[in-house]
């Protein structure tokens, strides 16, 4: 009898020994891609309507900060998602954010707008363009101005001079735009390459040179640009993810000194396995995949680019069609 009771005590201890390994081995499983996992607070946030964060988003933002964490990368208290198959935010009070800042410490969670990359249209060749309320196309080749989901961290921020703009009753104001340059990893390597990264949806259009030799941003003629100020919260970018003023602000706070992750949803998988199943015919819903639903009925099935089939189309385009010389910029009308 005692050698029996030695026998199964040894088992116990082996089968311990192998749930300990196999959580080692296996983080996702036994970590943040659990939704038990996801502190009540957050919780109540999670879910598919405005205002809130789908759960795979929210597991793979979490799974990833954690790991940074415990890879010490990062030690920023907060992190960032992105949903990019939801409605970008149009303005028109009907669509809401789709980009998440999470701060767990201090159990604060914010939604705000931002932009998908618009894809281009090689005329004649392939039109890989997206709308401006949902995105189709993804990829991440270079000058595709196409969004690439998955794993970012922020890194060092630059700030520019972008010309001035008129403001009524007062002098002509300076826009400095600050740039979070994203590091990637797997399919998003190439975010530095790609000058992918964050900042705030406004640009200078329509400019003029306007004598200013006093300015600290004068040519060595003596000029300056000037425009008019067009901001795009609801608009799209070239790839990048943009912000309206107001939030880029805060986000350039909170990343400051003090990198972190961001995670985009979707990945090429998760695009591929949507489209698959939409050409299927089948709900990505029922086949236990996310989409959001509105999108999704806008724009049929969504399309993954690869930077290996994309990047010699683009290339062989440029040489078919060579930019037109620079034109120069007139010198702004005297008021």
């Amino acid at each position: 009898m005692r050698s029996r009771y030695a026998f199964l005590s040894i088992v116990k201890v082996f089968s311990l020994c192998a749930v300990v390994l196999v959580s080692l081995a296996s983080p996702k499983l036994f970590a943040a891609d659990r939704p038990s996992d996801i502190p009540s607070w957050l919780g109540a946030h999670v879910g598919e309507s405005d205002g809130q964060i789908a759960q795979p988003v929210l597991r793979r933002a979490r799974a990833l900060y954690m790991r940074k964490v415990s890879e010490g990368s990062v030690k920023n208290p907060c992190y960032f998602a992105m949903d990019a198959t939801r409605p970008n935010a149009l303005g028109d009070g009907k669509s809401g954010g789709r980009f998440y800042t999470v701060c767990e410490a201090t159990q604060t969670f914010r939604v705000i707008s931002s932009g998908h990359g618009s894809g281009r249209d090689l005329k004649g060749v392939v039109d890989f363009a997206n709308g401006r309320a949902c995105a189709r196309n993804f990829g991440n080749a270079m000058d595709s101005n196409l969004t690439a989901g998955g794993a970012y961290m922020t890194d060092e921020t630059k700030t520019t001079f972008k010309g001035y703009y008129r403001v009524p009753g007062t002098k002509d104001a300076a826009l400095l735009r600050s740039f979070i340059q994203f590091d990637g990893e797997g399919e998003t390597a190439n975010a530095r390459q790609r000058a992918i990264g964050g900042h705030a949806a406004a640009v200078v259009a329509g400019v003029c040179l306007k004598k200013d030799p006093e300015s600290p941003y004068a040519n060595r003629d003596g000029y300056v640009p000037l425009g008019k100020l067009v901001e795009y919260a609801g608009g799209r970018s070239d790839g990048c993810t943009s912000w309206t003023a107001s939030d880029a602000s805060q986000i350039l706070s909170m990343v400051k000194g003090n990198r972190t992750t961001i995670y985009i949803y979707p990945e090429s998988a998760d695009i591929n396995a949507v489209a698959k199943a939409v050409a299927g015919g089948r709900s990505p819903s029922t086949a236990g995949l996310y989409w959001n639903q509105s999108c999704l009925k806008e724009i049929g099935a969504p399309k993954f680019w690869s930077k290996e089939t994309l990047e010699p189309i683009i290339a062989q385009y440029k040489m078919d069609h060579p930019a037109p010389p620079p034109r120069p910029t007139p010198i702004c009308a005297m008021p």
